[in-house]
């Protein structure tokens, strides 16, 4: 009976835990609905005269269009009235409204593109595609966030609403929040206009299009200037070879110029828009994540090239210049050099696609729609590259197991190869007759092959020939012995052998065997003693071919 009794009271527990939970849920929801749908301040801008009637600040699309609109036609004494203006002193509202307008929309017209479809038209900032549980009042709408110094600044639209007399809030207006307002010195001295724009004529700052008329101007010679300095940079870069005698310094000189030379025009670029010249929000969305992603890819295929230059030196500094042939331990570390290649390829991919994605958070961006379509995604992905992806895990499959390493000499597909190269999805052979075949890594490891050098070099030769009955055996295997001795690539020469292995109404089948250095030199050596052995039957033993025999009446 205790321990029923200490059961019960566990489980009274626990039931009443949960119950006071789904309470205290229950009150935390009920108090977010009788949340107000604005932010309540004690007055809107009182330092302000009253707005005038273009002033729309009703929805937050509505309010940034008046804002901007103002703006356009320098009346920021008007365009201040969309700002939030609590935090500074009523006797000086007006003049620091107007200043903070004018900054505000030079911020807004260099640093953000605006998609008008995807703010909010509703005096509530209800948001379907952005609420999981429906379409949700609000009373913040960010417009975009900026990092300056390591700190971030929001520009935000709020709905506020002033308290009256009797209680009751007047009707709520959108705008920007006081903090945003408190911000755009900051935004302003990171973002604002450069030192050149100054003389500009006020005739090219006229909108054509989406862009300036000088935009127009200045974006072609940008990036005629960004091929320049390129160009000139990777001459510069490649005078470095010169430095030194030692060729791996030379090689990734050679190799990392042009990459390099990218970075370095990436860097100059954006040093001459942020000190020099700053666009407006369509060129800037576009040139800024570019000229970023030019910089990660060229710094990406530098640091390649060099560790590429890096591996070559010690490939050829352990295997020397000429490794068609190595032996195991060689061909092994070989194809280990490809495998750390290849390894390195994919972690610098990695680390450049992490980091453009943290650079311009992508994956905060599309937040919700992100996750909704990841399942679909992934599997389209997967089908899709189905064939690329098998073939990249069987390529490492032979990094890891090495079944077949690079200098390997194998028999395939009726052919003999020499294992050449061993890439990402694909396996080139070479043939003894200098023909390529290029094969599928999946395919390769799915079909069976012959590896003749996987574990030993030395391969045993075998001459066959059909000789007439009467051939001396003895004669043809001390002929056979001495010119298999003064050859110069048959290595363990004293296990040769002469054996008769058939006779048959087809004559005497006799065959030699003898041991050779690797599968290339097998090769050779056979076709070479085979040549010395019918030239010795032909010119001193010629009866002893074998001969089709003529019956009588032709049979």
């Amino acid at each position: 009976m205790t321990a029923l009794a200490r059961h019960v009271n566990r489980l009274v527990t626990i039931l009443t835990l949960a119950l006071v939970a789904a309470v205290a849920t229950g009150l935390h929801l009920a108090a977010q609905d009788d949340a107000p749908l604005w932010h309540e301040t004690e007055a809107i801008n009182p330092g302000l005269d009253a707005p005038p009637e273009d002033v729309d600040r009703s929805s937050p699309r509505v309010a940034l269009r008046s804002f901007l609109k103002l703006a356009e036609t320098g009346d920021f004494e008007a365009a201040a009235h969309v700002l939030n203006l609590s935090k500074f002193p009523q006797d000086a509202q007006a003049a620091e409204g107007a200043e903070r307008a004018a900054k505000l929309a030079a911020i807004i017209d260099r640093k953000i593109w605006i998609n008008w479809s995807g703010i909010p038209p509703e005096p509530d900032a209800r948001a379907s595609e952005n609420d999981e549980n429906g379409a949700q009042p609000r009373r913040d709408y960010l417009l975009e966030e900026f990092e300056v110094d390591g700190h971030i600044y929001a520009v935000r639209l709020g709905r506020y609403a002033a308290d009256i007399s009797d209680g009751k809030a007047d009707d709520p207006v959108w705008l920007f929040s006081s903090d945003t307002v408190d911000s755009t010195d900051i935004l302003y001295d990171a973002f604002g206009p450069r030192a050149f724009e100054g003389y500009i004529p006020d005739a090219l700052k006229a909108k054509f299009g989406w862009l300036r008329i000088w935009e127009w101007i200045a974006l072609p010679l940008l990036i005629a200037g960004v091929i320049l300095v390129t160009w000139t940079t990777s001459k510069f870069i490649r005078l470095g070879r010169h430095i030194s005698d030692e060729r791996v310094l030379r090689l990734a000189f050679e190799r990392a110029a042009l990459p390099l030379s990218l970075v370095i025009a990436s860097f100059v670029a954006q040093w001459l828009l942020g000190f020099v010249v700053s666009f407006s929000g369509p060129v800037t969305t576009v040139l800024t994540p570019t000229l970023v992603m030019v910089a990660v890819v060229g710094f990406s295929l530098a640091a390649l090239r060099m560790v590429d230059a890096l591996l070559d030196r010690v490939t050829r500094r352990y295997l020397g210049d000429k490794y068609d042939a190595p032996n195991s331990s060689e061909r092994e570390f070989y194809t280990s050099i490809y495998a750390l290649r290849r390894l390195i390829l994919v972690i610098t991919i990695g680390f450049s696609v992490v980091f453009v994605v943290m650079q311009f958070d992508i994956f905060a961006d599309m937040g919700i729609t992100l996750l909704a379509s990841a399942g679909v995604l992934t599997v389209i992905l997967g089908i899709a590259g189905q064939a690329t992806l098998g073939n990249m895990v069987a390529s490492l499959q032979i990094a890891i197991a090495k079944p077949v390493r690079i200098g390997d000499s194998i028999h395939y597909e009726g052919d003999w190869c020499i294992v050449e190269a061993i890439f990402f999805t694909f396996i080139r052979l070479r043939t003894w007759d200098e023909r390529r075949i290029i094969v599928p890594v999946k395919f390769f490891l799915s079909s069976p092959f012959r590896n003749w050098s996987v574990v030993d070099e030395r391969m045993l030769c075998t001459i066959r020939l059909v000789l007439d009955p009467m051939a001396e055996v003895a004669v043809l295997r001390e002929r056979f012995n001495a010119i298999a001795q003064s050859d110069p690539e048959v290595i363990e020469s004293e296990k040769l052998g002469t054996y008769v292995i058939d006779l048959s109404s087809r004559g005497l089948t006799v065959e030699f065997y003898v041991m050779a250095s690797d599968p290339s030199a097998a090769w050779t050596v056979e076709v070479r003693l085979r040549e010395e052995l019918v030239n010795f039957i032909r010119r001193e033993h010629p009866d002893w071919w074998w001969r089709q025999p003529i019956l009588e009446n032709g049979r």
